[in-house]
Formats: structure tokens, sequence, C-alpha cells
């Protein structure tokens, strides 16, 4: 697996909190097959989580030097629509320097100008891929294939297959799955290790396929770090036992 959203930057955010814990969760990363990590800290305008990009370098350069993963920068930027400025000023990162930006939504209530933000991230070039829609339990399906439909991403976190956010979340996700609606994959670890990832790879296998897994899992990825172009596939219509919507 690659990883492409987790909190693994010690001392800047609510994920590890110093360099040991950065190191065990890498050695834990590594000893569970990951082979390749955008490292993705919080940046929050207005709160303590918005250290620079000259930081975030200097961390991830030292970090890179204690493990065999590969280690790429990014940011989980909360959405602002100050996101392009926060850019051009070197304060965030886009994926590897890409055109894709790592973008969080509201956890707990709607932002009625999200998809204008979203827009003018796709006519200024800039492709948001959303983290973890399936924990936006306010947003209609309809919404968010809207936005796939503006040509925005969708990263699950592969954990809330293991009801890590609980069983609405873990419900969401494998609906998004099956709409092909997903199209990269996370652990969104923050300061505890994961645990059963060949358990959570299994499932998702299950859900969608050997091909499409792999897709989630690593090809995307890597088009992602390479500024190539992600397929965004036709979204389903499926039947199962629980309704169509993000509740």
């Amino acid at each position: 697996m690659k990883d492409l959203h987790n909190h693994i930057i010690y001392g800047i955010d609510d994920g590890a909190k110093d360099y040991q814990r950065s190191l065990n969760l890498l050695k834990n990363l590594e000893s569970s097959g990951v082979r390749e990590i955008v490292l993705t800290p919080h940046y929050i305008i207005g709160s303590n989580y918005n250290s620079n990009n000259k930081i975030k370098k200097e961390i991830l350069t030292d970090l890179q030097k204690k493990t065999n993963i590969k280690l790429y920068l990014g940011n989980e930027v909360y959405i602002d629509d100050l996101i392009i400025e926060y850019i051009k000023n070197g304060e965030i990162s886009t994926i590897n320097n890409s055109n894709y930006l790592l973008v969080e939504l509201p956890l707990s209530e709607k932002l009625e100008c999200a998809k204008d933000i979203l827009f003018q991230l796709r006519n200024n070039g800039i492709i948001p891929i959303i983290a973890h829609p399936e924990r936006y339990h306010y947003i209609d399906l309809k919404e968010l294939v809207t936005y796939v439909e503006m040509g925005c991403l969708l990263q699950g976190n592969i954990t809330s297959l293991g009801k890590k956010y609980g069983k609405k979340a873990q419900k969401n996700l494998e609906l998004l799955l099956r709409k092909n609606m997903i199209h990269v994959l996370g652990t969104d670890i923050h300061n505890s290790k994961i645990e059963n990832l060949d358990k959570l790879i299994d499932k998702l296998t299950k859900i969608v396929g050997v091909k499409q897994a792999d897709a989630l899992l690593n090809d995307n990825f890597t088009k992602i770090v390479n500024n190539k172009n992600v397929e965004i596939k036709k979204v389903k219509k499926v039947n199962i036992i629980f309704k169509e919507k993000i509740k």
C-alpha cells in the first residue's frame, strides 16, 4: 500500500507527539507493507496547526534518513477561500508540488461556500482531493457526486472499513467504493499504530476486486505524486441494503 493521508510529522498538529512517536509510526507502517507515504499535516488557519513548508520540509528530510519508506510532502488543508494565496506564499504544500491538494471539509456542519471554493481551486489548476468523505455525515450523496463531476477526487480512510470511525462511516465508505466514488486511500493515522492492515486490504478487495483495489492502494497514488491524470470513472448505480445517501 501507498498512504496518501496521515499525521506522522511530529509536534505540529494533532498527530505524532514527538520524534520517537514519528519513528514508531513509520516502523509500524513499514512492517505493515506500506512503501510510500505523503505526509499530510493539518493546516487550519486561525489555529496552532499552521506550520509553514520550511518547517515541514526540515522534519521530512530528517525522518527520511530513518526509514526505507519513500516520503513526500503534502498537507491536509482545512477548506478556506484563501487557499490559493497560502500556496503562493509557501505556507501549504500541494502533494509533492503537483496540482493535487488534499482538502478537509468541516466534520460536523455544512459549509455553504464549499462548492464555490472547490470550483475556484479547479479554475486555478488545482485538483482538490477531498479527505475522508465517509466521515461527513451531513453531506448528501448527490453533493459528493457533484464534486466528483467537477473533477474533484475523493480519498477514503481504509481504517473506516474496520469501523474506526463507527458503523456509519464504514457503511458510507463501502457505498462510495461500490459506486466508483473513491479514487485513492490513506490511513489517516495520528498518534496510534495501525493494526491488521492486511485484513482491511482483504476487505477492500472483496468490495471492489483486485484490479480496482490496486488502483486505489497504489496506482492512483503514483499518478498523483507524479502529477499525472487519475481516471474519474462514471458513478455507478448500486443495489444494496442501505440508502444511497451519506447520512
